[in-house]
């Protein structure tokens, strides 16, 4: 990938992240009295920065399929609520139990436990409230295939699905097979959920809900391969939460069963796969195809 292409996609989503995090603010509840502390918990988390990929590829599905920015927007902020809840709760001690997030303390360590966990739950409401409210399409089916798919892509056998599977699979023998699961659930599945997203506001047709879905969940895929490259190889500092814990926590990825250069060398593929996705799009999919290429080249 070219430094050009790189810094495109760099300030690409750089661009979405300050509209999100606009977004955010507006739609965050206001207090009234001692629920101050969940809504500033929740704050905390969303305004910690991150790259904003799940976001990003809400807005740019929906610019290809015609939807206005207004709609994208609110869409992208849902996503975003969801994914930030899911962090919270991933970092929680009876999880992943980790300190950092996002290059700053973890909610849990930043107020307390209990917060962290209600900060969690109403981040995840709060996707539904957004997604729910007409302000986000006009047609009222329209919000409801919204709905049902996070929903999907969020339970048991999405991502908390996902989640349950990575904890109860420490230290213990997986295939490829498996291991593909796990990760499409934990990870791919709100992915595939904000590539797809675009298409659903945009009443696509089924050949472009395709294509954008089969580009998410390949870009999906090689966005959690590079994290657990960069998990193997990659600094805390950099990566602003703590390094090398899943070799630790005997973790089966694609970099402890395959090795580094084999993982590295499936990231490129699944790369390959997700661009040719979008060739029914032509020239109006380039800021996807900088994406899926930026992704990878964090690997390198």
């Amino acid at each position: 990938m070219t430094n050009d292409n790189n810094d495109l996609a760099t300030l690409a989503l750089r661009d979405v992240a300050e509209l999100v995090e606009e977004k955010l603010i507006k739609l965050l509840p206001k207090a009234v009295d001692l629920e101050q502390q969940v809504i500033d918990a929740m704050e905390y988390a969303l305004l910690a920065g991150g790259k904003r990929v799940r976001p990003f590829l809400v807005m740019e599905s929906s610019r290809i399929c015609g939807v206005g920015e207004s709609s994208a927007l609110r869409v992208a902020a849902a996503v975003e609520c969801a994914h930030t809840y899911s962090l919270i709760h991933d970092d929680l001690p009876c999880m992943d139990d980790d300190d950092m997030r996002r290059g700053q303390p973890s909610v849990h360590k930043k107020f307390d436990e209990a917060t962290a966990v209600l900060a969690g739950d109403a981040l995840l409401t709060l996707a539904f409230e957004i997604l729910a409210d007409e302000q986000t399409h006009a047609n009222p089916r329209v919000r409801c295939d919204l709905i049902t798919a996070l929903a999907k892509a969020l339970g048991a056998n999405g991502m908390v699905g996902g989640q349950m599977f990575d904890l109860l699979a420490e230290n213990q023998d997986l295939d490829k097979i498996r291991i593909t699961r796990l990760q499409r659930m934990k990870t791919g599945a709100l992915i595939v959920f904000s590539g797809e997203s675009g298409a659903i506001l945009g009443m696509a047709e089924e050949r472009r809900c395709q294509a954008l879905r089969g580009y998410a969940h390949d870009v999906g895929l090689a966005f959690q391969i590079v994290d657990d490259l960069l998990d193997e190889e990659g600094d805390s500092d950099d990566l602003g939460k703590t390094a090398g814990k899943d070799s630790k926590a005997g973790k089966a990825t694609f970099v402890s069963l395959a090795g580094v250069d084999a993982a590295r060398t499936k990231a490129f593929m699944l790369t390959d796969q997700a661009i040719q996705h979008l060739d029914i799009f032509g020239d109006n999919a380039e800021n996807l195809r900088n994406l899926a290429k930026f992704i990878i080249n964090r690997a390198n």
